[in-house]
């Protein structure tokens, strides 16, 4: 049992190296080489040795690429697809190749670029897509590249590029990105002067039919003072189109006339969004002057509501300026309250940029007084309800419970009732109505009651005899019945 067991395992082996050792009919092997270029091949050559780590399938007649295409080729790092008629790319095509670096679609009839079709390559270097039909590239086309050096978009009919996505943090080795030979007419200026410096000595803009006007035409006169290659070496290659009828190119960077009425020593300005802050007082803030601009040239300067010299701020021990270029307001006052306005400056690039933060600081003895208005208000709503309460269900005493008055004169005329406040307030009962519509009415006039000196009380009320025809009580005063 153990020697058929250790045969199966030999057997496999020697299966495995054979299947590695295979090389596809007319293609040529060398090591870890594979190359089957040139061979008209409309489907991928079956097997593939698994020790292959350079694949050239370039000049073919491959239309597309599967999902799981490459699959059991974990030691590839070099793929050449370049002259073929590849214009799909499936959701996986590359997957379990993670280690490729070295991708050549060049010269396909690639259209559309979208986040899924290199997002299974994380160590890529160089993507090569130049010499394809790609109109649009979408703005994670790129994202999850890190490794990224190289990029060549070249000779496409892009007219629009997701500048916005490349950003040192996602792009930290990028050094080269071609745009040449495109249909780019209006640049974003904003978002490329933005880029790292060292994608701006890398970007190819040459041979694109771009709009003429101060802004892009500063922009490529100071890479052209500073030496950048992209400019330097392809001068005569950077074109604009001037408006007119018909409209005129022209060599822009050689035909520095058309510009005279631009300010080319001018700075590039950018504007971040306004910012509020609202904290009380006696509190700490922190003033932020983050914008779009990064590096390590950065100058910051402040500029305070009341134009107060902030040097002598900072040394009196009230401000702080961080290395960021926040600013510190160890505590804040209700002086302070206003506009600050900071501006960050790249010298090496020539742009500055400026931000506007609003500040407010809120006074305690504000925040007290409107804790006590609330407070006083709540109260007085509470006692409010308190005393409605009272008035509906706390009923006045009735004879049975409460002792009755002394006697008085004047109480007696309103017959034998023990309890007179119950008398007065009480409704009327049909008997007493229909026995004292024929008799003589009483008009009563009630005042509070008060001690005699004898210590008696006085009359509650006065009561004078009238007579009234009318057979309904007459009411007068609170709850009074005649």
């Amino acid at each position: 049992m153990l020697m058929t067991s250790i045969s199966c395992v030999v057997l496999i082996s020697l299966l495995v190296r054979l299947s590695g050792a295979i090389c596809p009919q007319g293609c040529l092997c060398i090591s870890d080489i594979l190359n089957c270029g040139s061979l008209g091949l409309d489907r991928f050559p079956n097997p593939l040795p698994f020790t292959t780590s350079v694949l050239d399938l370039s000049h073919n007649r491959l239309t597309w690429l599967a999902a799981g295409s490459f699959y059991g080729l974990p030691r590839l790092h070099t793929l050449q697809m370049s002259h073929n008629r590849i214009s799909l790319l499936s959701p996986g095509a590359f997957h379990n190749i993670s280690s490729l670096r070295y991708l050549d679609l060049s010269s396909n009839k690639l259209q559309v670029l979208g986040k899924y079709h290199f997002q299974d390559l994380p160590a890529l270097e160089v993507l090569l897509l130049y010499n394809n039909r790609l109109t649009r590239v979408e703005s994670n086309t790129l994202m999850g590249l890190g490794n990224l050096r190289m990029v060549y978009f070249s000779l496409n009919q892009i007219t629009d590029f997701p500048f916005f996505s490349i950003r040192k943090h996602s792009h930290p080795n990028l050094v080269t990105l071609d745009l040449s030979s495109n249909r780019l007419f209006r640049l974003p200026i904003d978002d490329i002067v933005v880029l790292p410096v060292a994608v701006q000595k890398g970007l190819f803009l040459h041979s694109n039919s771009l709009e003429c006007d101060c802004s892009m035409y500063r922009m490529f006169w100071h890479w052209e003072q500073k030496g950048y290659p992209s400019v330097k070496d392809y001068k005569d290659d950077y074109k604009c189109l001037m408006y007119g009828e018909p409209q005129i190119s022209i060599n822009f960077l050689r035909s520095s006339h058309f510009f005279e009425n631009c300010t080319i020593g001018k700075m590039i300005s950018l504007i971040s969004p306004k910012a509020d802050k609202i904290v009380y007082e006696g509190e700490q803030v922190r003033l932020d002057c983050t914008g779009t601009l990064n590096g390590e040239d950065l100058s910051y300067s402040w500029i305070t509501p009341h134009q107060e010299n902030i040097s002598q701020l900072i040394q009196n021990g009230s401000l702080r300026l961080n290395q960021d270029g926040s600013l510190d307001i160890l505590a804040a006052q209700s002086i302070d309250s206003g506009v600050y306005q900071c501006t960050a400056v790249d010298n090496t690039r020539m742009i500055n940029e400026s931000r506007e933060v609003n500040l407010t600081v809120v006074a305690q003895h504000s925040m007290e007084g409107s804790f006590n208005t609330g407070y006083t208000t709540l109260l007085g709503c509470v006692v409010t309800l308190v005393l409605i309460l009272m008035y509906l269900y706390l009923t006045p005493c009735r004879c049975g419970c409460c002792k009755p008055p002394p006697p008085s004169p004047a109480i007696s005329t309103f017959g034998e009732d023990r309890c007179t406040l119950t008398s007065i307030f009480a409704a009327p009962s049909t008997d007493r109505l229909k026995s004292k519509s024929q008799t003589d009415r009483h008009v009563v006039f009630f005042e509070p009651l008060m001690m005699g000196k004898n210590g008696h009380p006085k009359a509650a009320f006065v009561v004078e005899q009238t007579k009234v025809k009318s057979e309904v009580p007459l009411i007068l005063g609170r709850g009074a019945q005649l």
